[in-house]
């Protein structure tokens, strides 16, 4: 389920506002052999089976390449449309590709089962997605994988880790408390090394950071989140070089992973407005930001973007955008004023997920299943207020950000009701 990027593509290279309308869209899947290019989008092609003109043409085939109809699930170009659009917005992917999978996990664990095997030990991000850590404990653990978490914004005890290991898996920012790593340092140190990098860059994106471009392997990202964009489909993506492409991809087809066609023509049509999306969504959740660093029932906010944030000087350095996902942490208080908070928001849905055109707002509490780095972490001057430690998680949409302000504005006044 996956294809190359088309080396043969005779479009000129572009900046990523025009590749993100472009990429494939090639004549050949757009039309018929006597009409190239007849329409906008590739068409939807349902179909479990290929058929085969002749015993000639099937003994012919080309075996198992990409871009070739043989069977169902290996795609057609409804999904080779798609993954190859993804490996075009993925700078240094162009002599590999990518792969789709059937949810966001999919694709972690599609990654993970191809680097690793019985007896190696994984390098696991003390702040990754929660599904990740529990993969960790629980499939790999199965198959007789060693897991150690580290401090992402520890580099040097990152790199005194790496000796033995034989990958690891980092997440700019974390899912939840939203630190940004010095991600060149923590690449440089594993591959020193020799471990395989996986990175979850479904927070920016490619547009918003390049692992691949920063000397990562693997580019995982939940489609489901900003390129679906409705927050009505689901699919997971993995984007590598040469090295890794083709092991993932037959990972992928030994474990019988398929995408619909359907599905991913409904992915294309949110990447072509993910940019757009990505700007509107990072600029409100900007502006939100620096509300909630004034308000006095504040403590803390976790948005990457924000000058004061820990990693900001990261992400100014090493990103090229953002998103709207972001933290705030509570000024002391109770669980339940913290329900009554979020209760009270009606133009935020209760959810867990981000990057749709709605905003949500989800409680956190990652301190107990922190392994490696504490939370709340230590302020700047070695002190750490334990009573501030309940958080909420925001995923700003596009509605007006004037509207959202004034909704957490009522929210917080019930938080401090409840208080």
């Amino acid at each position: 389920m996956s294809a190359p990027t088309d080396k043969n593509v005779s479009r000129p290279a572009t900046r990523p506002a025009t590749t993100i309308v472009a990429a494939g869209r090639r004549r050949e899947w757009t039309g018929t052999p006597g009409h190239p290019g007849a329409v906008v989008n590739p068409p939807v092609w349902r179909a479990s089976t290929h058929l085969y003109p002749d015993m000639a043409t099937l003994r012919a085939h080309p075996g198992n390449e990409d871009g070739h109809f043989y069977y169902g699930r290996r795609g057609a170009p409804t999904q080779w449309a798609l993954a190859q659009a993804l490996t075009e917005l993925e700078p240094g992917a162009q002599e590999g590709g990518t792969v789709l999978y059937p949810s966001g996990v999919s694709a972690i664990c599609g990654a993970l089962m191809t680097v690793l095997r019985p007896g190696d030990t994984l390098l696991l991000t003390d702040n990754a997605y929660e599904p990740s850590r529990a993969m960790a404990r629980g499939l790999l653990a199965d198959l007789g994988i060693k897991t150690v978490w580290f401090d992402p914004m520890d580099s040097e005890a990152f790199a005194a880790l790496c000796p033995g290991a034989r990958a690891v898996l980092l997440e700019a920012p974390g899912s939840l408390t939203m630190e940004v790593p010095d991600m060149p340092a923590l690449i440089g140190a594993a591959k020193a090394q020799g471990l395989a990098v996986l990175v979850d860059n479904t927070w920016a994106s490619p547009l918003g950071f390049a692992p691949l471009a920063h000397g990562a392997d693997i580019s995982i990202m939940s489609l489901t989140k900003h390129v679906s964009g409705h927050s009505d489909v689901m699919m997971g993506s993995t984007t590598a070089g040469a090295q890794w492409y083709r092991p993932l991809r037959l990972k992928a087809q030994a474990m019988g992973l398929v995408v619909s066609p359907d599905d991913a023509a409904m992915m294309l049509r949110g990447l072509r407005t993910m940019g757009l999306r990505l700007e509107k969504a990072s600029a409100n959740a900007l502006a939100l930001a620096q509300w909630l660093s004034g308000r006095a029932e504040v403590a803390q906010v976790l948005c990457p973007m924000l000058p004061g944030s820990p990693g900001h000087a990261f992400w100014a350095r090493d990103f090229t955008g953002g998103c709207g996902l972001f933290s705030f942490v509570l000024k002391g208080g109770t669980a339940r004023a913290r329900d009554a908070l979020i209760d009270a928001l009606t133009l935020f849905g209760i959810g867990y997920s981000f990057g749709g055109f709605e905003s949500l707002a989800t409680p956190v509490d990652p301190a107990a299943i922190r392994t490696a780095s504490p939370w709340p972490r230590p302020r700047k001057d070695g002190t750490r207020e334990e009573a501030d430690r309940f958080a909420v998680r925001l995923a700003i949409g596009l509605e007006d950000v004037a509207d959202l302000m004034a909704d957490l504005d009522k929210a917080l006044a019930a938080w401090s009701a409840a208080r």
